[in-house]
């Protein structure tokens, strides 16, 4: 089944592509354009501008974001659990679409208010599900940590590169980048640390 993709949608793909490797501040409407191989005129019957395109990948990253990692939780499973599970959630989301990822990560400096502040407030309220999670594991025992917030800075940090090295092609999947993740940031590199291996032919 063919899948028809609307001029907007391809607008939008073409325009991330060129945010993710030249910038924001540095991909011009005639940029988008000759990309597209269209006069820069005609994109403006679709979109009122190259924020417009910001706007519409920031937010709809951070609505799969919050989706994947609801979708992850359970109330009954352990902090231990939970953490692996919004971990892996991150992961397929930040893998899914590198472009956008790249995008949502290194470009919101330049969205505009009142855009700016939600996407601040979102982050924030990302975070904050994170930390009630390593809060939730050190009050019960599971985990020792000085720092809640660090934690978890540290965590999504080192998630956050993914998209920088992630291939589909490459050696390890998502599931496997996320469990061997999970292992490194929960326990270190002990030598009793078990890993999982790519697959191999």
């Amino acid at each position: 089944m063919e899948i028809t993709v609307s001029r907007k949608e391809q607008i939008e793909k073409t325009a991330t592509a060129l945010f993710k490797t030249k910038g924001f501040s540095a991909t011009s409407m005639r940029d988008l354009a000759n990309a597209l191989g269209i006069e820069a005129a005609s994109i403006y019957s679709h979109i009122k501008s190259k924020e417009e395109i910001l706007q519409r990948v920031c937010f709809r990253m951070a609505q799969e974001f919050f989706e994947a990692l609801d979708t992850a939780e359970s109330a009954e499973a352990t902090a231990t659990e939970r953490l692996k599970a919004a971990i892996a959630a991150h992961v397929q989301v930040l893998t899914k679409n590198t472009a956008a990822s790249a995008v949502f990560l290194h470009e919101w400096r330049h969205l505009s208010e009142p855009f700016l502040g939600t996407y601040l407030a979102m982050r924030d309220k990302y975070e904050a599900r994170f930390r009630e999670i390593i809060r939730s594991g050190i009050a019960n025992g599971e985990f020792t940590l000085p720092d809640e917030k660090f934690a978890v800075l540290t965590i999504l940090s080192g998630l956050n590169w993914i998209h920088t090295w992630y291939k589909p092609e490459g050696k390890m999947t998502p599931d496997e980048i996320a469990e061997n993740l999970s292992a490194m940031l929960l326990n270190g590199l002990t030598s009793t640390q078990e890993f999982t291996l790519p697959n191999t032919p």
